[in-house]
């Protein structure tokens, strides 16, 4: 398995888990913290210090609109 393709199903598993748990992968739960959020933010530290593959760019961004859609609202404002 090459490179890309690691990449693609990481990106695929992270994508179904918030299309299906409606929210963005937690840093304080262990098992999602190891597997998805860790995946995260390394990739937005590469696409931010522009190191990111540019087919992979345009997947990655749908994938922040998606997270910024299930983005928790402070409810004590």
């Amino acid at each position: 398995m090459d490179q890309d393709t690691r990449w693609l199903k990481r990106y695929n598993e992270v994508r179904a888990f918030i299309e299906t748990n409606h929210r963005n992968p937690s840093k304080y739960d262990a098992e999602e913290r190891g597997d998805y959020y860790t995946w995260m933010k390394h990739n937005r530290k590469v696409m931010n210090a522009g190191k990111m593959k540019p087919e992979r760019i345009e997947r990655f961004k749908e994938l922040l609109e998606l997270t910024e859609k299930y983005k928790r609202v402070n409810q004590y404002q």
